[in-house]
């Protein structure tokens, strides 16, 4: 297999250019190679345009590894506490089992996918001051690349790295620092390091921002306000409060909440609330291996029509009856349905069906269905949402929490739940408070891939309850798991990488 390390523009998937007269009217597209790449400005922009394409493809020869959708799906998602399903032939990824097993593809996949990301960031990073055009242009180019890379760090930290309050304040082992498109030996850098470069790629970026002056027009470019909402929950995961609380405010602005007719709308398009998203069109799409075909109640997919994914019961049952986001899960209060699967009888079938005409006709259903993602077109088109501004205020809520800023926590819930529930008023104080925080933060992101990596960076246990025991899981997921099982919730780092690099131990 092809060294993940020796990636550049001219080996394996590289970058992607468009193929359109103008780029910035295309969504991503296909390849090239780098000397025609670094010949203008324009063939830069569709270079970075295939970093936004890297976030959506297919990899290593199985329809599961779609890109950042399966990240959200397999890692955040599937072993999270709220995210029920029938499959227990699954129970080993749902379950945590497979952090240790340094040969398994799927403790290999994170690691390669975003180091893929970071050696093609690397390489525009690397040759950008090369090319023949105006400053402003290199600049908002390179700070598009450098959100890349700081976006793919962060997120291989919070899988191969201890979480911040065990890492000794940094001094943990971190992850192989590629900042050029060099492939040698290298070690391991420490957490702190980790959290350094993704920092100064973020300062960077935002200070090329701003001196280029330019914006984007898609939603899946990256932009300062990316920039900023990246910082912010890598700050939040290192437990830096006071920026993660500035950066917060930063990404939200311009980016108003959503309204409650676009939020019961299928999370399948961009709302003025997506501060980025990956392209999800008919024209350019996955199938059976998108995000959506593994998820959207509608899709035709085996996966999902015969597998709906569900709410957990136990957060189904802490929403406010006037709460909006109630209505995106199917209710089965007075109906009956199986007691040791969830499969819904035929009056709570019939009901869905009648709730959403657009079930897909041969579609099961279960209790506690989930209807807040919807595919535009089957089997699974549709956006993926990355970040919202959403997300931004249960950052500050968390922030002014920790920073004993309670009524701007309080306040930051107030500003975000109206928009949802009508009914909404904080006033938790104490402990009670940041679990009404972590409680929304799991309802407001349900299914965009947070419930884990929240879990990991709170030290929080996974504690799934069984349908015998007043859940909805299905007895082999029906677990609980503390911060401190398999290796402390850190993925070993892949064998891969050992064999090719022995300077990692």
């Amino acid at each position: 297999m092809i060294k993940i390390f020796r990636i550049s523009l001219m080996v394996s998937l590289v970058l992607f250019c468009s193929c359109s007269k103008d780029y910035l009217d295309t969504k991503p597209t296909n390849a090239s190679d780098t000397p025609s790449i670094f010949e203008s400005i324009e063939n830069v922009k569709g270079a970075i345009n295939g970093l936004s394409k890297l976030m959506t493809i297919q990899y290593l020869e199985s329809q599961g590894f779609n890109g950042e959708g399966t990240i959200k799906m397999y890692y955040g998602n599937y072993p999270g506490n709220h995210f029920s399903m029938n499959l227990p032939g699954w129970s080993v990824i749902i379950n945590g089992e497979y952090r240790e097993m340094i040969s398994s593809i799927y403790l290999y996949y994170p690691w390669f996918y975003y180091y893929k990301i970071i050696g093609n960031a690397n390489t525009v990073i690397t040759h950008i001051d090369n090319v023949d055009c105006l400053q402003e242009e290199k600049d908002f180019a390179k700070a598009q690349a450098l959100t890349f890379r700081a976006y793919a760090y962060f997120m291989l930290s919070q899988l191969y790295c201890a979480r911040w309050m065990d890492s000794n304040n940094g001094a943990s082992s971190g992850l192989v620092l590629r900042l050029d498109e060099s492939s040698g030996e290298m070690p391991l850098s420490t957490l702190g390091d980790v959290y350094s470069r993704i920092y100064t790629d973020l300062d960077d970026a935002i200070a090329l921002y701003t001196s280029s002056g330019g914006s984007r027009l898609e939603n899946f470019e990256a932009d300062i306000n990316v920039a900023y909402a990246i910082y912010a929950r890598a700050a939040l995961t290192r437990r830096d409060y006071s920026t993660a609380l500035d950066m917060a405010v930063d990404a939200r602005d311009g980016y108003p909440l959503m309204s409650s007719s676009d939020y019961t709308d299928g999370f399948y398009s961009p709302t003025i609330e997506w501060i980025w998203s990956s392209f999800g069109g008919s024209d350019e799409q996955l199938h059976y291996y998108s995000f959506l075909a593994f998820m959207a109640y509608n899709s035709n997919a085996s996966i999902v029509r015969i597998y709906p994914r569900c709410i957990s019961k136990e957060l189904f049952d802490k929403i406010p009856a006037t709460d909006i986001r109630k209505s995106l899960f199917l209710n089965p209060q007075g109906y009956s349905y199986n007691q040791s699967t969830g499969l819904a009888g035929s009056a709570l079938k019939a009901k869905a069906f009648e709730l959403f005409r657009d079930i897909y006709p041969t579609s099961n259903v279960y209790a506690y269905m989930q209807f807040k993602f919807e595919a535009e077109d089957l089997p699974g088109v549709g956006y993926i949402p990355h970040f919202r501004s959403s997300e931004m205020y249960l950052t500050e809520a968390e922030a002014c929490y920790f920073l004993n800023d309670i009524p701007g926590a309080q306040q930051a819930l107030n500003t975000l739940n109206a928009a949802r529930d009508p009914g909404y008023t904080c006033t938790s104080t104490g402990p009670a408070l940041l679990e009404e925080i972590k409680m929304y933060r799991a309802l407001e992101l349900w299914g965009e891939g947070f419930d884990w990596f929240d879990l990991k960076r709170w030290g929080d246990s996974i504690s799934r309850k069984s349908f015998s025991n007043g859940g909805n899981f299905i007895s082999v997921l029906a677990i609980t798991r503390g911060p401190e099982h398999g290796n402390n919730w850190i993925w070993k780092i892949p064998q891969k990488e050992t064999d090719y690099n022995p300077l990692v131990e």
